[in-house]
């Protein structure tokens, strides 16, 4: 039951709410649709009001992510490994609302760099960062290791082909 309505909450995030808006909003509008589910999964008051997309939004904002991608890059290796041959990209995507420094010629934000399964269609490790701790390259660097045991292939944007780090 439960990885049932796992199951069909993420595909209802991605194909119904995603397709509408990208935020906040989905998350509170996947608690009003799937309601009851929620409170029979999770034995809550019937009269319980679920948090508003604001709410998450203030939650969300105060987590430490590093907790949660261990959890989903040990989750991912064992249910999602990689498989022989398999074409597999690495790329990293800022996140809205995180840059701080606007006018200062190093301005500072979060990305996370994953490594998605171009066969698949599939995330199989996810890596935050803060670019004035580290670049993409050192943290591509760091998944490329984690498959050095596996017969895969990467493929990487143009930043990755500078000669300089590999002297």
């Amino acid at each position: 039951m439960v990885k049932k309505l796992i199951l069909y909450s993420f595909t209802t995030e991605r194909f119904y709410f995603g397709d509408i808006y990208w935020g906040y909003r989905p998350l509170e509008n996947f608690t009003r649709v799937h309601r009851q589910g929620l409170i029979e999964l999770l034995s809550l008051d019937e009269t319980i009001k679920f948090p508003s997309y604001s709410t998450f939004r203030r939650v969300l904002k105060t987590l430490d992510f590093q907790p949660f991608t261990d959890l989903f890059n040990n989750w991912a290796s064992v249910l999602v490994p990689p498989m022989p041959g398999e074409r597999l990209a690495i790329d990293g995507k800022g996140i809205r609302c995180t840059v701080t420094d606007y006018s200062q010629s190093y301005q500072n934000f979060i990305s996370t760099v994953s490594v998605y399964s171009h066969g698949r269609g599939i995330v199989l490790r996810m890596q935050p960062m803060s670019n004035k701790k580290i670049s993409e390259m050192a943290i591509a660097q760091q998944l490329i290791s984690e498959f050095c045991a596996q017969q895969v292939m990467f493929t990487l944007d143009a930043l990755h082909c500078q000669k300089k780090q590999y002297r």
